[in-house]
């Protein structure tokens, strides 16, 4: 059965997102990261390159032909998720919950102290507990300001 692990608590989603980005590819796991909004997505990416500079998070969007090798692996649609080959990890940037969410062993989401954020979180939340989902709720911890970058 998938798992869904909500993170609660981030300052700024996508800067946390790039730390959980960042810890699966040093633990050498393979993450997929769904997002259908490209802007958010494009956002995403280009912080996986600013985020860190004295190291890199090997990325690719999937339908590169770097993405079988990259460790992180961005997915821009239902359509291109479901051609992914699962990872058994995923970390999902959308506002709902991915399609075919079960192929994943877990399901990551992070949510930050935007009230709009927290709105679209709660009816994911609701989503998975209601499809039978084992869910847990983790508070993150206090980083570094804006800028700094802590592990």
């Amino acid at each position: 059965m998938s798992r869904v692990d909500f993170a609660y608590g981030a300052a700024h989603r996508l800067r946390a997102a790039c730390r959980t980005a960042a810890r699966h590819a040093q633990a050498g796991h393979r993450l997929l990261v769904y997002c259908t909004d490209p802007r958010r997505l494009k956002r995403f990416d280009t912080l996986l390159w600013e985020f860190d500079p004295v190291s890199f998070i090997p990325h690719a969007r999937a339908d590169d032909p770097l993405a079988e090798q990259a460790d992180v692996v961005l997915v821009a649609d239902a359509a291109a998720l479901a051609a992914a080959p699962a990872t058994g990890w995923l970390l999902n940037l959308d506002l709902d919950c991915p399609p075919d969410a079960r192929r994943h062993t877990r399901i990551l989401e992070i949510v930050s102290g935007h009230e709009a954020d927290q709105q679209a979180a709660r009816a994911r939340w609701a989503a998975y507990k209601q499809a039978g989902y084992e869910i847990r709720s983790h508070q993150l911890p206090k980083t570094a300001p804006e800028g700094t970058h802590s592990r």
